[in-house]
């Protein structure tokens, strides 16, 4: 059996501030493509389809054409629902459209009834917030280790009929290297589920960590198709094909457009020619020139349009001065000092005259309040 194993689509997301729709909507394109070249028999969604528990309607709209079109190649499609995701809505409809051969399991109830396919038991087991299951399952902790290891017990018990077991998960494994961009799951302090967790089965597909994974030979993180943070610059964003019995390969995704990080003086990132494949990136830049630069965006968007972040971190050490008294002193004495302080050098004076005026007419306003 053929298996590409995905997850963290997080459909709906941007990335400060630019759309990741038309990148998105080109994944699922390469998506499809993969499926039918390589003839995949299921494919798996480890949770965080959306990136929000209410998506936008164009996210929503570019997830039921993907579904529409792997169920077109005859592929069966597993979903389950990851911690950006709302189980509820997810899951609507899902026993009407488990006949089409799209599989959505959101309920922590339904983790040990599988989707059985050609003698291999699929069990979706969404993610699950401790607090809400400790009751229920009458856990003696509320810990994702606890929650974890009683859905697993119950999955291995239920698996012993069956020729082969896949579990699908949406969890922070010991051991898994995360990003920026991923929503923090902790409860307590306790976030993490060790890999012993999983064992007894053919294949885990993991979700939740958006950088590709090998934690066992048979327990992996296939990563966000997209890198949704800087921190995530250099990954190969993907899935994995897999062969039950076989192991498994990664499908390299389509990259609509690089992130990246520099670092340096402003004058030598506008010169210097060593930046220049870089020059199409979404770009983070960090400025070390020891006096912040004047309109310093405008400028490195001339060569670098696509920088999205900017952050100032002057070489060598800087001497903070003792706080200034502020008591009984002029408000534009004090914002001046501030404009001093922040920018390496006094304000000019088209800025003070400007602070002066917005000082005077903020008094007007509240004398007329």
């Amino acid at each position: 059996m053929r298996i590409l194993h995905t997850s963290d689509w997080h459909l709906g997301r941007s990335f400060h501030r630019e759309s990741l729709l038309d990148a998105q909507a080109a994944f699922v394109d390469h998506l499809v493509e993969t499926v039918r070249a390589e003839r995949v028999d299921v494919v798996l969604v480890a949770g965080d389809v959306y990136d929000r528990a209410l998506p936008p309607v164009d996210a929503v709209a570019l997830c039921n054409e993907a579904l529409r079109r792997l169920r077109e190649t005859g592929a069966r499609t597993i979903l389950i629902s990851g911690n950006h995701d709302s189980a509820r809505r997810l899951g609507f409809g899902a026993a009407l459209i488990e006949a089409s051969g799209v599989h959505l399991r959101t309920d922590p109830a339904q983790a040990w009834e599988p989707v059985v396919i050609d003698d291999v038991a699929f069990y979706g087991i969404p993610y699950l917030e401790p607090e809400l299951v400790r009751r229920p399952w009458e856990l003696t902790e509320r810990s994702h280790t606890a929650a974890l290891t009683y859905a697993m017990e119950r999955v291995r018990a239920d698996a012993a009929r069956h020729r082969h077991a896949v579990v699908l998960a949406h969890a922070f494994v010991t051991g898994g290297a995360a990003s920026d961009s991923e929503r923090d799951i902790s409860v307590g302090g306790i976030a993490h589920v060790p890999l012993t967790a999983f064992a007894g089965v053919d294949y885990v597909a993991l979700g939740h960590l958006h950088g590709r994974q090998r934690m066992s030979e048979t327990v992996r993180y296939s990563g966000s198709p997209l890198a949704y943070s800087f921190s995530e610059a250099g990954q190969v964003k993907g899935s994995w094909l897999v062969t039950l019995g076989s192991g498994a390969e990664f499908v390299p995704a389509p990259v609509p457009r690089p992130v990246g990080r520099v670092t340096g003086r402003l004058d030598d990132l506008l010169t210097s020619p060593r930046y220049e494949p870089v020059e199409d990136h979404w770009l983070q830049v960090v400025l070390t020139d020891p006096v912040r630069p004047r309109a310093a965006m405008e400028r490195l968007r001339a060569r670098f349009p696509h920088t999205l972040a900017l952050s100032f971190e002057p070489e060598g050490e800087r001497t903070v001065p003792a706080p200034a008294r502020l008591s009984g002193r002029p408000e534009a004495e004090v914002a001046l000092d501030f404009v001093r302080e922040v920018c390496g050098e006094p304000a000019t004076r088209e800025e003070e005259e400007l602070l002066r005026r917005a000082i005077e007419e903020s008094r007007v306003k509240e004398t007329m309040a």
